[in-house]
């Protein structure tokens, strides 16, 4: 990670054929019937809430938006995850743990974010 980037904490589960992702520490969520799906849709949908945080139409409350975190629940979901990931316990066919990389640094468009993004599988 670069000094002018951002480390997202982000997790994604299987429950009843719907993979469900969540990126706790600025509380987006998204839905899909792949992980692959679901974590591009995450992927896009925090590339434009940090592009409209930074440089977009809400800029003027981007220390507000950058820094609105998932409720509890979800977080302390991401941290049992997280357990049970380093002692060997958690099934990748039912959750998945990442890390995005976000540049912090104002991009022309959405869509040239996009291409940048460097995921960190943890």
């Amino acid at each position: 990670m670069h000094p002018k980037e951002l480390l997202l904490r982000c997790y994604a589960e299987n429950k009843n054929d719907q993979w469900q992702a969540f990126c706790i520490d600025i509380n987006i969520a998204a839905q899909g019937e792949t992980f692959e799906e679901v974590h591009g849709k995450l992927i896009s949908m925090v590339n434009g809430y940090i592009y409209d945080a930074t440089v977009g139409e809400h800029r003027e409350y981007a220390d507000q938006l950058l820094n609105r975190k998932a409720p509890l629940g979800f977080r302390t979901k991401y941290l049992w995850y997280k357990a049970l990931f380093v002692i060997g316990r958690l099934r990748s066919d039912t959750w998945k743990l990442f890390q995005e990389a976000m540049p912090l640094a104002p991009v022309c468009s959405i869509n040239d974010a996009d291409s940048q993004i460097q995921t960190a599988h943890v």
